[in-house]
């Protein structure tokens, strides 16, 4: 498909980014940009905002997997999938704090915890406080992504001293439903209002390269700009990582190009936050990577694994950085 460039006059950009109400037409308009000068405008953002040669090193640990009874299209750990991932037990506080300990020796900065649950009960929620606290001893910001939240249930992750919530929106509303049933769309906002509520920082962010258009794509960021009170402090962006077993095994690949489009537009539309390259890497090469960081990504999830799906190891990352004349964010 041919793009047409579309020009945005200055002024009308930066209005749009005061008043902080991104319309999808204005955020297709950006996607539609000629790349160099997309690129160029969230670089420009981006140094207004952030150090541009310092990258924030996360970690993530599955620390419950398997045995979800949500249906999400594109996740191995779903009950409705044959994808060889077996349910597991919650991990106990000893091995998460090892966990924990090597991920700050190797340069973390953030250690997040993933639970395959669609919503915690009482009890789930006191045993992962618990592990949140053995994160905070270690000199961690801790963050937690463990599905749905009652009333009550981010207080007392942020009373451990959770650092972030991660609960993401994945898509855009109309295409939602193609890829989840068995949970709405405004359960995810309601969640990330109780999150916002406790006074705990949001991580939320969703999942590119599942067979959506690029309207829908621009859908998605107008979702995340547009929250309320704010955007939030940390976005991931998602690549597809097709796993066997799941509907979306079989997904055509991604222009990686578009991936990079994606990244730009979310930092020109949440100049503040952390834009996190999350799922994928391993799979887009270092080239790819390096675009993405020039297009304003400051942060990736670090570790040979992110929950059951590949992540490109340490040592492959800090060679990457040094290359590219980037450095660990310090605590």
């Amino acid at each position: 498909m041919t793009e047409h460039p579309v020009t945005l006059h200055p002024r009308a950009a930066a209005v749009a980014l005061e008043s902080r109400r991104w319309s999808v037409d204005q955020i297709e308009a950006l996607f539609a940009l000629p790349f160099a000068e997309l690129l160029h405008r969230a670089q420009t953002v981006h140094r207004e905002h952030h150090d541009p040669q310092e990258v924030e090193l996360a970690t993530l640990l599955s620390v419950k997997t398997g045995g979800c009874p949500e249906d999400c299209g594109y996740c191995p750990q779903s009950v409705h999938f044959d994808t060889g991932v077996q349910a597991g037990k919650l991990m106990g506080v000893d091995a998460v704090r090892a966990a924990a300990q090597a991920a700050r020796a190797a340069g973390a900065t953030r250690f997040c915890m993933g639970a395959a649950w669609r919503a915690p009960k009482d009890r789930d929620v006191e045993a992962v406080a618990e592990l949140v606290r053995a994160v905070k001893a270690e000199g961690l910001e801790a963050c937690a992504t463990l599905g749905m939240l009652a009333e009550g249930h981010a207080e007392q992750l942020r009373d451990a001293g959770l650092d972030y919530y991660n609960h993401n929106l994945d898509s855009d509303p109309g295409f939602y439903g193609d890829i989840i049933s068995t949970r709405d769309y405004q359960d995810r906002l309601d969640t990330l209002e109780r999150v916002r509520g406790a006074g705990v920082k949001v991580c939320c962010g969703g999942i590119v390269g599942m067979g959506e258009s690029r309207r829908q794509r621009a859908g998605l960021i107008a979702q995340l700009a547009n929250l309320a009170p704010d955007y939030p402090e940390s976005v991931p962006i998602n690549h597809l990582v097709k796993v066997a077993g799941t509907p979306l095994a079989d997904q055509p690949d991604l222009d990686p190009f578009e991936f990079v489009r994606t990244i730009a537009v979310a930092r020109i539309t949440m100049p503040r936050a952390r834009v996190r390259l999350s799922a994928g890497r391993q799979q887009m090469g270092e080239a790819v990577q390096a675009l993405c960081f020039q297009a304003g990504a400051n942060s990736i999830f670090y570790g040979d694994k992110l929950l059951t799906t590949g992540n490109p190891d340490v040592a492959a990352d800090q060679a990457l950085l040094a290359r590219l004349g980037l450095r660990a964010r310090q605590g």
